[in-house]
């Protein structure tokens, strides 16, 4: 299955896309939230749209569409996930995966607005495979770890790198700012990916590429990071990991290049869908 949310900010109901249509499902779960994923919501939704497929509504096609679960309780993020992008931006290849946390506050849909936060001066892009968590882990062994996968979702990690690297402490602080989450359009469940060591990424900027990876050059694959994660802190379902970008992002030209107001960036993935993002500039 693939999950929608769609309508205004704030107010988004819970569809599917079937087939590239987007339907409404809200009569059956008004959102999928963590409730929705611990109570075997996939496997419920999956039966309601076998028996009302027929009956089902569509959603006129300029409805905008929201992230496409409901704000999780965290979003962790692995760093440096890429060899390439490592060695893109001068950092040593990790021995272990790097953890950095994301604001919740930070997520808006695959074709909202991207802002350039006040006193910017880096603002960059990162395209990533996002895992969301189906059940509570805790612990959990590597061997088992796709049994607490709900499935996949396409985020696009917008990164602003002077308060990230420059500006002392973590790198949260470059990551969290609002609109720097934009994710969806679907999140894809895992039985419609056949193999997710393979799955192609691609980001352009005004419409030149400057992305282009493949998850098969993750240096620690998505079991591996789900168990790993899960040994330092509780994923409740709903819980979004991201896996890191390949190279391409901005920091890594020289000179290097960031987002300006008027910008573009479109990016995707397979099995994940696309996204469009119009940058602006902080304004009060």
């Amino acid at each position: 299955m693939k999950l929608i949310q769609f309508g205004e900010l704030g107010k988004e109901k819970a569809g599917v896309q079937i087939d590239g249509k987007n339907y409404d499902v809200s009569s059956f779960v008004t959102r999928y939230d963590e409730g929705f994923f611990e109570n075997n919501g996939l496997e419920n939704l999956s039966k309601f749209i076998t028996d009302n497929k027929n009956n089902l509504i569509e959603i006129p096609a300029n409805t905008r569409l929201g992230t496409p679960f409901a704000r999780p309780s965290k979003i962790v993020c692995i760093g440096l996930n890429y060899k390439d992008h490592a060695e893109e931006t001068g950092a040593t290849i990790p021995a272990e995966p790097i953890i950095f946390m994301k604001s919740t506050t930070a997520l808006v849909g695959a074709n909202d607005t991207v802002v350039i936060p006040k006193n910017s001066k880096k603002t960059d892009w990162e395209v990533e495979f996002g895992i969301v968590i189906g059940k509570k882990a805790t612990y959990v062994e590597e061997a088992d770890a796709l049994d607490y996968v709900a499935g996949y979702v396409l985020h696009n990690d917008v990164s602003e790198r002077e308060f990230q690297i420059e500006r002392g402490g973590t790198w949260d602080k470059g990551k969290g700012c609002d609109t720097f989450a934009p994710m969806g359009p679907v999140l894809t469940t895992k039985d419609e990916i056949p193999d997710i060591n393979n799955v192609n990424l691609w980001l352009k900027v005004n419409g030149k590429i400057y992305q282009n990876g493949n998850t098969k050059n993750l240096i620690f694959s998505v079991p591996f990071i789900v168990s790993y994660v899960s040994q330092f802190m509780t994923l409740l379902p709903g819980d979004v990991i991201s896996t890191g970008t390949p190279a391409g992002v901005g920091l890594g030209f020289n000179p290097p290049i960031y987002l300006k107001e008027g910008d573009v960036i479109e990016l995707g993935a397979d099995y994940l869908g696309e996204q469009r993002q119009e940058v602006v500039a902080y304004r009060k």
